[in-house]
C-alpha cells in the first residue's frame, strides 16, 4: 500500500487556488481510478484506488495546509507504511507554471504544508512532487499568490500540468521513484 497525500486547505473559498494544486492532482487521479467513495479519517478525506494493478490510498488532509502533518502521520502509523512509500503532492511558487518535479527527499523547501510533514514524520526522506504555480510577480506578497486563483490564460496550462502531475503519481505507485524522476524531471 501506498500513501499519496495531496497537500491543500479546506472549503469552498480556496477551491481552484494555486495553494490548492495538490487536491486538484488527486481529483484527477481519483476520476481516473472510478471517482471512489471517500471516508473521512485521520482530519482528512481517504479514498483507496488502485493504480496499475499497485494499491494506493489517496488522503486529502483537511487540518489546512501548514497543520497537514497531523494527518498523514496519522494514515502513515495507520496503515504502518515506510516513508518511502508516501509522496505528498504540493505546489511550489519557486516552480514555473506548468513544470514538475520529482524528488525522493530534501527540505520543506519553504512549503509550509510539506515542512509540517516533514517534522511531524521527523525524517525529510518522504518522497513529493512538486508542481511549479510560479513564479510570484514582482512586489507580491507570496501568501497572497498562493492564495489567488490562476487566470483565464493560464488555465490550459494549469489544466496540462495536472493531468502530467496525475501521471507522474500512478508511475511512482506503478514503477517506483526512480523511474518516476527519470521520466519527469
Amino acid at each position: 500500500m501506498k500513501l499519496v497525500i495531496g497537500l491543500g486547505n479546506p472549503g469552498h473559498a480556496y477551491v481552484g487556488t494555486r495553494h490548492n494544486v495538490g487536491f486538484d492532482v488527486l481529483e484527477a487521479l481519483a476520476k481516473r481510478c472510478g471517482s471512489p467513495a471517500r471516508r473521512a479519517r485521520f482530519q482528512g478525506e481517504l479514498a483507496q484506488v488502485s493504480v496499475r494493478g499497485a494499491g494506493a490510498m489517496l488522503v486529502w488532509p483537511l487540518t489546512w495546509m501548514n497543520l497537514s502533518g497531523s494527518c498523514v502521520l496519522a494514515a502513515r502509523d495507520f496503515y504502518k507504511v515506510a516513508e518511502a512509500d508516501i509522496l505528498v503532492v504540493c505546489d511550489d511558487f519557486q516552480l514555473p507554471l506548468g513544470s514538475i518535479r520529482i524528488r525522493g527527499k530534501g527540505s520543506g523547501g519553504g512549503q509550509n504544508g510539506l515542512s509540517d510533514v516533514v517534522r511531524r514524520l521527523g525524517t525529510e526522506a518522504i518522497p513529493r512532487l512538486r508542481v511549479g504555480i510560479g513564479p510570484v510577480p514582482s512586489g507580491w506578497n507570496p501568501a497572497d499568490f498562493v492564495l489567488g486563483r490562476f487566470s483565464k490564460e493560464e488555465k490550459p496550462a494549469v489544466d496540462a500540468v495536472i493531468d502530467r502531475a496525475a501521471n507522474a503519481v500512478e508511475d511512482w505507485v506503478a514503477v517506483g521513484i526512480e523511474a518516476a524522476m527519470n521520466r519527469y524531471n
